[in-house]
């Protein structure tokens, strides 16, 4: 059985498993003990959605109010005569024929892939490299947009990516420990709306069974499922 540090545990009294408002969920994890980095905190869903039904599928991407705290690597897939534009940015790499060779033979050392439509014929072939990753671009989640620019522009800010799971569960960051209490708030709201706008019109039943916020290496945090309804 997996051992818990002696903060997680102290952390795990603080009465982490009750059923807590959003902005009281908020401030709990901002409570539990420090560590030597700035956790990461993610909203965590777990939702009523049949993940076999290709209808029910939750897949997209948002730009928080506030920011996720950290960079983004990303990378451009785009003409040879938009490559400067995309790098300037704040694209890493950026172009077509090079990139892609070089991203085939193995090259990781990045976060999100743009596309540009026009190229995505020769891009296509990453498939079996980029897809297993997670990040093959695709216009479900806009990663593949003739607005390359704009694009590389929200995910170097910080754009979030999210994708349901196998269980049904849909996570995505919303921010860091040391965000105001407010900023922080905000951020998850902003994407659980996001999501309940996405509920799938075949479903019936509850959308959102369960609801979270934990961080890198604390307890999760339950938080009430009305405000999801």
């Amino acid at each position: 059985m997996r051992k818990r540090s002696k903060r997680y545990s102290a952390d795990e009294q603080k009465g982490a498993s009750d059923i807590l408002s959003l902005a009281d969920a908020v401030k709990k994890v901002k409570t539990f003990g420090s560590t030597k980095f700035d956790q990461t905190v993610e909203c965590v869903m777990h939702l009523g959605i049949d993940p076999k039904q290709a209808d029910q599928m939750i897949r997209g991407a948002i730009s928080l109010p506030n920011g996720i705290g950290k960079a983004r690597r990303v990378i451009a897939f785009c003409e040879d005569s938009e490559a400067d534009a995309a790098k300037a940015a704040g694209a890493i790499e950026a172009g077509c024929d090079e990139l892609i060779e070089k991203v085939s033979k193995g090259w990781m050392d990045f976060d999100v892939a743009i596309a540009a439509p026009k190229v995505m014929g020769k891009a296509g072939k990453l498939g079996r490299v980029l897809g297993p990753q997670g990040k093959m671009p695709s216009p479900k989640n806009g990663t593949v947009t003739p607005k390359v620019v704009e694009a590389v522009k929200e995910f170097a800010a910080g754009k979030v990516e999210f994708r349901n799971d196998s269980g049904g569960n849909i996570h995505a960051v919303v921010g860091k420990v040391s965000f105001d209490a407010d900023k922080l708030m905000e951020n998850t709201q902003a994407f659980i709306e996001h999501i309940k706008k996405m509920r799938p019109q075949t479903l019936k039943g509850a959308y959102v069974k369960k609801l979270c916020l934990t961080a890198t290496m604390s307890p999760s945090v339950l938080v009430d499922v009305s405000i999801a309804s």
